[in-house]
């Protein structure tokens, strides 16, 4: 018993470490895919046809990629699938936050899966959630693979946007 908890935590350390190492491709300072995705208009509406979120909020579908690289403004570009993925919902969640909070400063942008794959090869995102911070000229800041405390992506929220 105790040597299979041994191992257990020096999996566990491993696979953590390699979290911290996960890479989409998308070092600091290359431009980010422009590609257009679907908004809730494109889907009059109907939310289903955007995300499989249970709660979708309706200000993270109002833009596609292409468009938001154009306005000038940073971008939270969050790659999730609730449908079939528990931290998703939570990220999400956390997303709501965040959209409260920066919402005249950033556009926030949900991809889901099934409604967007092409967003996810351009981006070269394999798995749930990941987020990608943009800024307002179009060059990732930031990348993130796995569930993000709301305090570590507000802080590279905060670099972008204080960038001016």
């Amino acid at each position: 018993m105790i040597k299979w908890s041994m191992f257990s935590l020096l999996v566990l350390g491993i696979l953590s470490g390699c979290e911290q190492q996960i890479s989409a491709g998308f070092t600091e300072g290359l431009r980010a895919p422009s590609l257009p995705t679907k908004t809730l208009a494109d889907a009059g509406g109907n939310f289903s046809k955007v995300t499989t979120y249970r709660q979708p909020d309706a200000r993270m579908y109002q833009y596609s990629v292409d468009k938001a690289l154009l306005t000038g403004r940073p971008i939270v570009l969050e790659f999730a699938t609730p449908g079939h993925c528990t931290n998703c919902d939570e990220q999400l969640q956390m997303l709501k936050a965040i959209t409260d909070k920066y919402q005249d400063d950033l556009i926030v942008i949900h991809i889901d899966q099934y409604a967007n794959p092409q967003a996810y090869k351009a981006y070269k995102v394999m798995g749930d959630p990941w987020t990608f911070v943009i800024d307002k000229n179009g060059i990732v800041r930031f990348e993130a693979a796995g569930r993000m405390l709301i305090s570590e992506l507000d802080a590279a929220i905060k670099r972008v946007v204080l960038q001016g």
